[in-house]
């Protein structure tokens, strides 16, 4: 079964993929399963109907002049899920999902959305702390490489312990993808590691692979290959596979890869979701 579960569309503040095109796009290379998982990140950027206003950046190559930063706008979002999933109801299973860039602060908003809407699966992530960027290195720049390192994971520790309305936790170890002092030792960071994914597996939670190591070229796998051998030694078999699409050419790449390398880890079977509850496939 060819399922990708890490997806965004226009509907997130830095792709302009429109979702039906996803959708046609997804049928043309024969992925049975897909889920959006557009970007939800309180603290840095708002909902659209804000009444404090939204804020806007320049905008890039294949983008609008003017990009709105805002979180997704929840009714279309939804609404037009609904309409993709009837449309093409013999083609594709269509699911709903939101990556929810959660930091321990902002918890209550999530605890909000998350009871609007019908939900069949959630990405929590780590984008800042404290409100700041690793993208931009604001959050690295003031730090150095220990500090930066073991304040995301005791952002992630204590997000986890905090809140439960999740399903994976999407891209683990982000900081590498931002750490331009090269790899830090896993070593250092595997109590703390350790202590999340138990928290993780004790809540009925998974973790995800995403395939976007390849596109930012990181040798290693999204989440390491040693938290992912950490992650079943400790029992954990909840595995979502997700591209981290924003563009055409992202969808679907490498998900027969990472199947293969968790069959070399050890693992049998991966998830998708429907309502928030996990459906296991095997590892063909």
């Amino acid at each position: 079964m060819l399922a990708d579960y890490h997806v965004h569309t226009a509907f997130s503040n830095d792709s302009v993929y429109l979702m039906e095109d996803v959708v046609k796009d997804a049928i043309s290379l024969e992925i049975e399963d897909i889920c959006f998982t557009d970007h939800v990140d309180y603290g840095p950027y708002r909902d659209w109907d804000d009444p404090r206003g939204i804020e806007y950046r320049a905008g890039e190559e294949d983008e609008p002049e003017w990009v709105a930063l805002t979180n997704v706008e929840y009714k279309k979002y939804f609404s037009l899920i609904e309409e993709l999933k009837e449309k093409y109801k013999k083609q594709i299973s269509i699911k709903a999902g939101l990556e929810f860039g959660v930091q321990t602060h902002t918890i209550p908003e999530y605890e909000k959305l998350f009871a609007s809407y019908p939900f069949d699966f959630i990405i929590l992530s780590i984008h800042q702390v404290g409100d700041e960027e690793f993208w931009t290195n604001e959050y690295q720049s003031t730090r150095t490489q220990q500090e930066y390192n073991e304040g995301y994971y005791k952002e992630l520790l204590s997000v986890v312990q905090n809140y439960h309305n999740y399903s994976v936790l999407g891209h683990m170890d982000l900081i590498v993808r931002y750490d331009e002092q090269g790899p830090y030792s896993f070593e250092k960071v595997k109590p703390i590691i350790t202590e999340i994914l138990k928290t993780v597996i004790a809540d009925g939670k998974g973790i995800e692979v995403n395939t976007s190591n390849h596109r930012y070229g990181i040798a290693d796998m999204t989440p390491s290959r040693d938290i992912l051998k950490l992650y079943r030694e400790l029992g954990g078999t909840i595995i979502t596979i997700g591209s981290d699409s924003h563009k055409k050419e992202h969808l679907g790449a490498y998900i027969d890869w990472a199947k293969e390398e968790l069959r070399k880890l050890g693992y049998t079977q991966f998830c998708t979701f429907e309502k928030m509850k996990p459906v296991f496939h095997d590892l063909e």
